[in-house]
């Protein structure tokens, strides 16, 4: 059984910081062949290839992220030990990396993501953007998981997976009045401003149909492509948002806003997009699990 050298670790983690072999022999004062053969050395090691080369650059591969992590844990484990000898705490965490786009609900991402929230064990790596770029960065194992209301379908290059994880219904909501009357759907549409997702959005889409089939054009007060400005338009009163109610649970909630009417057929999915990977990240593992088993309850 082959031992780790902890060398090649080090040399291994320089070329990554780096992304070159050249840069990183001049900062560790090598020569370029000595620290080749270093790499492969514990390539083979590890049996696993950890760089592909991109253009120029050296580009890690899914074996070479999960060495990385584990490189940098291994380094830090020496400043863990000043900390424990100088009486400050200091545990080890897994790092589970996740993408969302801007449109989800961020209620909806809070409830996923809540049972790793506060755990010693875990640090949690939350970015946003759209979904070409955090796909991308999924690609590059940058991302362990992309959280996302619409599928991602494989292809040749790309063997994704999408787990449906929730569906919820879709409402008109607006701000809560002392002279409010019932709203009559779908003739008040013609005179009720509207604040919607962009047309990026599935229930936009959606929306458009239905509205198209009963023939109103609707009065657009604004379009917006994040769920978290939609939701401060609603409650600033612009208009009748077009939202799941997860939302804006904790406006209904209180009473700030109310909903004004629930549109039939539409509903919106939520995703959590994964490749096919040899080594997933156990964290994601364990959230995915849970949320299969709340569905099936």
């Amino acid at each position: 059984m082959s031992s780790l050298n902890y060398h090649h670790l080090r040399y291994f983690r320089a070329i990554a910081n780096e992304g070159s072999l050249t840069r990183a022999a001049e900062r560790l004062k090598l020569s370029q062949s000595a620290l080749s053969t270093q790499l492969r050395s514990l390539e083979d090691s590890l049996g696993q290839p950890l760089f592909h080369r991109q253009n120029k650059t050296l580009v890690l591969t899914e074996a070479g992220r999960i060495a990385l992590d584990y490189a940098q844990s291994i380094f830090r484990s020496g400043e863990e030990l000043l900390d424990v000898l100088r009486n400050r705490d200091s545990g080890r965490r897994q790092v589970l990396r996740v993408g969302a786009v801007a449109t989800l609900s961020r209620n909806f991402q809070l409830t996923l993501l809540r049972p790793l929230i506060g755990r010693s064990d875990v640090e949690l790596i939350i970015r946003s953007g759209n979904l070409r770029n955090l796909l991308a960065q999924l690609r590059a194992h940058t991302l362990d998981a992309v959280l996302s209301n619409l599928p991602v379908h494989r292809d040749a290059e790309t063997n994704w997976h999408s787990h449906l994880l929730d569906e919820q219904p879709v409402s008109l909501i607006g701000l809560r009045t002392r002279t409010q009357k019932k709203f009559s759907f779908p003739e008040d549409l013609r005179t009720t401003p509207l604040v919607l997702p962009s047309l990026d959005s599935n229930i936009r889409v959606a929306f458009d149909l239905v509205l198209e089939q009963l023939g109103i054009r609707p009065i657009i007060a604004a379009e917006v492509d994040d769920m978290a400005m939609l939701r401060l338009l609603a409650r600033e009163g612009a208009g009748l948002a077009l939202v799941p109610p997860v939302v804006v649970r904790g406006e209904l909630d209180t009473g700030l806003l109310v909903e004004r009417h629930r549109v039939a057929g539409i509903r919106e999915s939520f995703y959590a997009i994964t490749p096919s990977r040899r080594f997933p990240n156990p964290a994601l593992a364990e959230i995915l699990r849970k949320e299969n088993s709340s569905k099936e309850l």
